[in-house]
């Protein structure tokens, strides 16, 4: 495995983390914790040190069991989580961005993560409107001075939203979290140069651009009616990006490459990209990802 700083936060992360909200069960598959035990024990083993989680996978569902399977090494990870939304159901969730909404919602994951801090938490995909509070920002500030919270981040929720990236630092944010991946390229232009500038760190989700660029999938592919890609909205995008997938195997992925290891290591050939944090259904997978990082 390797490391890099993320930010100006000085932790110091790996460069392949894992994203769990697979395990609130929205991804065509329910775990449990053995599962979950198994899957971040072995990440643990490979040098994996950095983990990524939402209030909001399941209701506080991934929290719990990352809090059960982390609580005898709490010290050896670093957790991120995220605020702002509430989980009813698949694909059901309300928008809670108020200061003491967002405090319960805190509160909330540390006792889910069976913690006394969260290293890092993110405001989660919201609006303009609602990221621009300074009440809920001054709130998130006396937590990280209560020790609660050790750094503050910003998932934004579109790729391209340069409002949030650069008030960034304003509110004392040192992450950024952008979807960013061989398929989806957009944060090139502009978020990815306010990082830079800010030097924050930047976390790619979806670095896989949910398993389409795994490899696994060919053009045509059906997904069941409880995972997230089977979404009406999504399926011409989908569509193109299967067959777009299928060219850059064709074309960019060396020979006898993991065409996973090869998508994972070409976010990280990026220098102001600090970590990818691909989902993982398996310890399989944990190892397929881990392995990306031999690429950088």
């Amino acid at each position: 495995m390797k490391y890099r700083i993320l930010g100006k936060t000085n932790l110091k992360v790996s460069v392949v983390g894992i994203g769990t909200w697979q395990f609130g069960g929205e991804w065509g598959k329910d775990f449990n914790q053995t599962e979950v035990d198994a899957i971040l024990g072995r990440g643990k083993e490979l040098g994996i040190n950095l983990i990524d989680t939402a209030e909001c996978y399941g209701d506080h569902l991934a929290e719990k069991f990352i809090g059960q399977a982390t609580k005898k090494d709490r010290q050896d990870w670093i957790i991120a989580s995220k605020f702002g939304h509430h989980f009813h159901g698949y694909q059901n969730r309300t928008n809670h961005w108020g200061a003491q909404e967002v405090l319960k919602q805190l509160e909330d994951s540390l006792r889910a993560l069976q913690t006394d801090y969260i290293d890092l938490y993110q405001f989660h995909s919201g609006s303009n409107e609602s990221f621009d509070q300074d009440d809920l920002w001054t709130m998130l500030d006396k937590q990280v001075q209560a020790g609660k919270i050790r750094h503050l981040g910003i998932s934004i929720g579109k790729n391209d939203n340069i409002h949030q990236t650069d008030a960034a630092s304003k509110f004392n944010s040192e992450v950024i979290q952008v979807v960013y991946n061989r398929l989806d390229r957009a944060p090139e232009r502009e978020v990815l140069p306010s990082c830079e500038k800010q030097n924050l760190g930047v976390l790619a989700r979806v670095p896989l651009a949910s398993g389409i660029l795994s490899g696994k999938y060919k053009p045509g592919t059906v997904f069941g009616a409880n995972d997230q890609r089977s979404r009406v909205e999504r399926q011409d995008i989908l569509a193109k990006q299967l067959k777009e997938a299928e060219e850059i195997k064709l074309n960019e992925v060396p020979e006898g490459v993991d065409m996973a290891q090869w998508a994972l290591a070409w976010c990280l050939k990026n220098p102001v990209v600090t970590s990818v944090i691909p989902g993982c259904k398996n310890v399989a997978q944990v190892e397929s990802n881990a392995k990306a990082a031999d690429l950088v």
